[in-house]
């Protein structure tokens, strides 16, 4: 009999780890005579693993959200995903225009509002990310800051709106000072505080995530998620099988399963994220709780992490000395 293979697993802990782990990964486990070990950690620490171990990888299999993906490649991190059949299932957008990673799971951040809130003070739902000027908000709004993904992109789409762009996001940051940070009870980039904070009606509209919201309104909270006009804007959770892999045939295997659109089912079920395989089949209620089909999915605005993560600090900087003041 062969002998069984182990393949390091780098990826989220929490929910994901337990739906892999006691679902998906057996499955292909048994299919491969493989085992997996699992390494949790959110995307800053695996990154920060992998940089770490640059000389001598330990991990084979990495997911990461997509700017720490971007960074990985730009490092040198991720081999190249050999061509296979499952990826003309997979939507041009989460092909990441690279052939080193591939998008396992779209959400998207946009306006996430209290319904009951909202109904109370009759106040219409939002539906411009200039909503978060609107000053009717004050001491009800959160935005996250710069270093959190959902404030980020706030701020690029608030820069798009006012005539900036990623290359030129002062203007982003003039809207955020003068108009934004005066609505904003807490730049909290917590999303466990933040889901704390809804719940006890400090708060009533956020830049937050469509899995967060949707994870919140499953525990019965009154929850709204917009995809503004101007776009809700795509933030993939992301594969890539790491360079020097002792075992680079089963990185591959393991990234072509997770594309099944059996496996993306299940993982928006548990996880709420939008499916990157086109022919993923969910119910109607799922899909419309999340990025979901077509319509959806060509309308998501993305932002250009190759120009972003060399200037991400010094934006930081700017964020925490001039919004945050």
């Amino acid at each position: 009999m062969a002998e069984t293979k182990t393949l390091y697993l780098g990826a989220y802990g929490g929910s994901t780890e337990k739906l892999m782990m006691e679902k998906i990964l057996p499955v292909w486990e048994k299919a491969n005579n493989a085992k997996v070990v699992y390494v949790p950690g959110n995307s800053t620490k695996t990154l920060a693993k992998l940089q770490a171990q640059k000389s001598n990888q330990e991990l084979d299999v990495v997911f990461l959200d997509d700017g720490p993906m971007y960074k990985a490649i730009s490092l040198g991190f991720c081999a190249d995903i050999k061509d296979a059949s499952i990826f003309n299932d997979v939507y041009d957008i989460a092909k990441m225009k690279t052939e080193k990673a591939v998008g396992l799971g779209f959400v998207v951040t946009g306006l996430a509002y209290d319904k009951q809130v909202f109904k109370a003070k009759g106040w219409d739902a939002p539906t411009s990310w200039a909503d978060l000027a609107d000053p009717k908000y004050k001491g009800k709004l959160v935005v996250p800051p710069v270093s959190n993904t959902y404030g980020l992109h706030a701020l690029v789409m608030t820069a798009r709106l006012n005539g900036g762009s990623e290359t030129n996001i002062q203007p982003g940051f003039d809207q955020m000072i003068d108009k934004i940070a005066s609505n904003v009870l807490v730049f909290e980039p917590s999303s466990g505080k933040l889901s704390e904070l809804f719940q006890t009606k400090e708060v009533a509209l956020a830049s937050w995530g469509s899995g967060r919201m949707k994870s919140l309104s499953d525990t019965g909270f009154p929850g709204g998620f917009v995809y503004p006009k101007e776009g809700g804007v795509a933030l993939m959770i992301a594969t890539c099988p790491v360079v020097n892999s002792d075992v680079p045939e089963l990185a591959q295997s393991l990234i072509q399963y997770l594309l099944t659109a059996d496996v993306q089912k299940q993982i928006a079920e548990v996880k709420g994220w939008g499916p990157t395989n086109m022919k993923t089949v969910l119910p109607k209620e799922l899909g419309d709780s999340i990025p979901y089909g077509p319509e959806k999915i060509n309308a998501l605005q993305t932002v250009d992490w190759t120009v972003i993560n060399p200037v991400r600090a010094k934006w930081t900087k700017q964020w925490s000395r001039q919004v945050e003041k």
